[in-house]
């Protein structure tokens, strides 16, 4: 059976498509035959197409086996969000169900070496990006450690983060602890300011 990998990251823009584009120019100037498909995208511009993804078109660019935009990147989504975010507000449901048929067409090409990429981190809700992963891996980590996780604290570092109410419930509902507040952008960051936005009768 040809090869066929998965390419994740710790959050979003490190350099995924940058390096599966690599692999995929290795593999071609090696002789392989390759292919890649991205199954989910957000962050996608309107084009008289349809929507078209950056890092869908620039794997398309490196896939010596010609296929269909829609073959590459079949759900993509207009704002650059989290693609769970986005779905829900278009109205689409997302599951491994629906993204696995189209994929599996790609692996049926058969080609030498076939690369997959995902979105985000590796513990996104198919593909909540960034801050999700993290928290979600390091919950994951201290409880593989054999240590409870008390609670956590969302720290606001960038005011203008998109759908930043989505993305604190997607990890209240996700985290297996309180949150123990929410610090906003703060001008002067000094203890006491600071000690306003935190709950200290939530831990236990």
């Amino acid at each position: 059976m040809s090869p066929a990998y998965f390419i994740t990251g710790t959050d979003t823009d490190v350099g995924k498509t940058t390096v599966a584009a690599g692999f995929l120019y290795a593999a071609r100037t090696a002789g392989l035959s390759t292919a890649a498909g991205k199954p989910v995208a957000s962050g996608c511009e309107v084009t008289p197409q349809g929507l078209r993804n950056a890092d869908a078109l620039a794997l398309m660019a490196e896939s010596s086996i010609k296929l269909s935009y829609d073959e590459v990147n079949p759900v993509a989504f207009e704002p650059a969000i989290a693609p769970h975010i986005a779905a829900r507000e278009a109205g689409v449901v997302l599951t491994v169900r629906s993204l696995l048929e189209p994929m599996q067409h790609i692996l049926g090409q058969k080609a030498d070496f076939t690369l997959i990429e995902g979105a985000g981190g590796w513990r996104v809700p198919l593909s909540g990006l960034g801050c999700i992963s993290h928290a979600l891996l390091t919950a994951e980590a201290i409880a593989r450690d054999g240590l409870q996780l008390a609670g956590w604290v969302a720290n606001i570092i960038g005011p203008k983060t998109s759908r930043l109410e989505e993305n604190l419930a997607t990890l209240a509902e996700r985290l297996p602890a309180p949150c123990l507040g929410r610090v906003p952008k703060l001008k002067s960051a000094s203890a006491q300011s600071v000690a306003e936005y935190l709950q200290l009768d939530l831990l236990d």
